[in-house]
């Protein structure tokens, strides 16, 4: 896990390095750990709570508010995330099986040549993903 001190964090989040002494000050921010020479450090999770804190302020919420919301996010356990992302992943993949198997039926009625110059018109990623997909699928190689 990378750690960023409060410089690094303020450019890349642009903000103060002020503003994220405030923050932290206030709870809304918390150093993961120190250093040895006693730098705060902070998370990539700190660097997208600070960009969230920032959103919510453009769209006029208190940092009292934006506390209490914090709060509540951050009770969401991660057994929980991690259930929503593996559910989202799943629903994601029955889709691109679908697509898969219309793209299948397409291919199958395309002459050898053709289905190779199509093949060979794809980007290296869309075509390993295929080929991924299709082995998952239980079906041989596109070319």
């Amino acid at each position: 896990m990378k750690l960023y001190r409060i410089g690094e964090l303020a450019r890349m989040s642009q903000v103060s390095p002020r503003t994220i002494d405030y923050y932290t000050k206030l709870g809304l921010l918390e150093p993961e750990a120190r250093s040895d020479k006693n730098y705060r450090l902070y998370s990539d999770e700190t660097l997208s709570r600070l960009k969230r804190i920032e959103t919510m302020k453009r769209e006029k919420y208190t940092l009292e508010e934006i506390k209490e919301s914090l709060m509540q996010w951050s009770k969401v356990s991660r057994d929980d995330l991690v259930t929503h992302k593996l559910t989202s992943l799943q629903l994601l993949l029955q889709q691109l099986e679908k697509e898969a198997k219309e793209v299948e039926s397409l291919a199958e009625r395309l002459k050898p040549t053709q289905l190779k110059n199509l093949h060979q018109k794809l980007t290296p990623s869309a075509a390993a993903c295929i080929e991924a997909l299709l082995l998952l699928m239980g079906k041989g190689p596109l070319s």
